[in-house]
């Protein structure tokens, strides 16, 4: 089975209400990783198939070094959350609505696992542009 680019579409990407007032500017792309002869290479994802491991990256620069704003992004239904980038990286499994460290998040009595990850924000104080990535394996 295969999954044209723009189911990713980026579903991926909210930015608070900074984002919402037009200055900080967000780039997102989408790369699927291959191994040829041996060698690990991440190449832009132009189709993607289950089991193909992606990385998401969401890049951002701001017109002030003093915004403090948060960059949220979805996990697309069709991609299973596998790690993200940085430990500064909260996730939820609920949707957005609960936010914390993977292993400290409960779905009912058990504790959350990376494949119950929804969504991802990173909350950005006094820098003027970053990054924030997450690798996923599409379902």
């Amino acid at each position: 089975m295969r999954f044209g680019i723009g189911f990713v579409g980026f579903a991926c990407l909210a930015a608070s209400g900074a984002f919402a007032k037009g200055s900080i500017d967000i780039g997102r792309a989408v790369y699927v990783e291959r191994t040829r002869e041996g060698v690990r290479e991440l190449e832009p994802a132009t189709s993607l198939k289950a089991g193909d491991k992606v990385v998401l990256v969401v890049e951002w620069r701001a017109q002030s070094p003093d915004r403090r704003f948060t960059v949220q992004s979805a996990v697309p239904r069709d991609l299973a959350f596998q790690r993200a980038g940085s430990d500064a990286i909260e996730v939820s499994t609920d949707g957005g609505r609960n936010w914390g460290e993977l292993g400290t998040l409960r779905i009912g009595s058990r504790l959350a696992s990376a494949e119950d990850v929804t969504h991802l924000r990173l909350r950005v104080v006094g820098r003027q542009r970053g990054r924030m990535t997450f690798s996923a394996v599409v379902r």
